[in-house]
């Protein structure tokens, strides 16, 4: 019995991808500061992998905050040139929260916020309207994989001629890419 064996019945357990992940100590979630835009004036929160990380990011989940009274347009980008460098996210954490030490993400949340621009480049794959005071919840279960050097940038456009408040937050995985040493 102590194999899961009993009566020739074997036990199997399926647990999510997302779980698996975190008890490896791949899976982190954080999120951006709150973002300030209207008035003709944009926003921008991105999970970025740099060119240097040697892994491939999976996007799991994002979610958009919207504080305010009014909806507004989210943009949904794929490894596009944002405007303005941003600044990095401090609000990043491993979800497996037992390893020691804990494993350090190699992504980066980075986000904008009053700048003027569009993103250049890049997709623009999708677009989600963010109703008034609602946090909007994607699941991607990964199908999302972004390179060394890319980004999963979300592109919030000015509305209205009032100031509007957000935040986005990520759920994403890292695997580490393999280097082929065959001769092919």
């Amino acid at each position: 019995m102590s194999n899961g064996n009993y009566m020739g019945i074997y036990r199997t357990v399926n647990i999510p991808n997302s779980l698996y992940q975190s008890v490896e100590g791949r899976y982190f979630v954080g999120q951006t500061g709150f973002l300030n835009f209207g008035c003709c004036k944009n926003a921008w929160g991105a999970l970025v992998n740099p060119s240097n990380s040697n892994v491939n990011i999976f996007v799991n989940v994002f979610t958009i905050s919207n504080y305010s009274r009014l909806p507004f347009n989210a943009e949904i980008w794929l490894n596009s040139t944002l405007p303005d460098s941003g600044n990095s996210s401090n609000s990043v954490s491993p979800t497996n929260t037992t390893l020691n030490p804990a494993p350090c993400p190699r992504g980066k949340i980075v986000s904008a916020q009053i700048i003027n621009g569009t993103p250049v480049n890049g997709v623009n794959v999708f677009n989600r309207i963010i109703p008034p005071e609602t946090t909007i919840v994607s699941e991607e279960d990964g199908k999302f994989i972004i390179p060394p050097g890319g980004n999963f940038a979300i592109f919030l456009p000015s509305p209205a001629p009032e100031n509007i408040i957000a935040n986005i937050a990520f759920g994403w995985w890292e695997e580490r890419i393999r280097q082929c040493s065959c001769c092919c």
